[in-house]
């Protein structure tokens, strides 16, 4: 599979298979997504990684932390997910989203339990048999908040070309304290999202959907690239010389 159709086929899976991943594999994404972009060869990314027992034991200790309550009202992050109030279009774009995923798990909007039960997955990885944990040491500011982003997507895209999927998970921050624990993480790193590892399950139509992205005018002011004539043909100037 090449770079852009592992860009292309990336997608956040939210129902894994039980298929296990070999343990090299998962080495070598995490080794591999150290060569993505950092300011001043920083690196400030801190990964921990789980499978197996551990894994289970850390999910079983946060379902009994969690009970019948709803994290998302009782627990908070240590850095705000979204602004408080969100505007256009990034406000439509969340909820259209959150519509396109809960008709494809067949919940109406007004089963407010199936949505949390649903919403708890998150604290199960959907079932991937590996969880990794991503962090950053929480005196870092935007610019190493940025590499962290860029490891996060090479890893993500790295593992789509082996055909393996994953699920970028913020949801984790809101359970920091147990993972914290769990893991040893010292007190200057901040837990920034946990990532669902593993090979999706293609029986779960949730797995099948599409989350729409803005047409490139959108977002993109272009200078300078006035079509141009060659040999009879339409060419854009940012490609002629290529």
């Amino acid at each position: 599979m090449d770079l852009l159709e592992a860009i292309d086929t990336r997608f956040s899976c939210r129902s894994f298979s039980a298929k296990p991943v070999d343990a090299d594999v998962v080495r070598t994404l995490i080794e591999g997504a150290a060569r993505a972009a950092s300011g001043g060869n920083l690196q400030p990314w801190r990964i921990y990684a789980l499978t197996g027992q551990p894994l289970a034991e850390l999910k079983r200790r946060v379902a009994a932390a969690i009970g019948d309550n709803d994290p998302r009202e009782s627990a908070s992050t240590e850095y705000a997910i979204y602004p408080k109030e969100l505007w256009g279009p990034y406000k439509s774009r969340r909820e259209e989203h959150g519509v396109q995923l809960y008709a494809a798990l067949g919940i109406p909007r007004e089963d407010k339990a199936g949505r949390l039960i649903q919403y708890k997955r998150n604290f199960e990885f959907f079932g991937a048999p590996v969880g990794l944990f991503i962090a950053i040491d929480r005196r870092f500011g935007p610019g190493q908040w940025a590499d962290l982003g860029s490891y996060l997507h090479t890893l993500m895209y790295l593992a789509r070309a082996r055909g393996l999927d994953t699920c970028p998970q913020q949801s984790w921050g809101r359970v920091h304290g147990i993972v914290r624990d769990f893991v040893q993480m010292p007190p200057e790193q901040m837990l920034y999202c946990g990532v669902a590892l593993g090979y999706s399950d293609p029986s779960q139509a949730v797995n099948h959907i599409r989350s729409p992205r803005a047409p490139v005018d959108e977002f993109c002011a272009f200078f300078g690239f006035d079509d141009m004539q060659n040999d009879g043909k339409t060419v854009s100037a940012s490609t002629q010389n290529r």
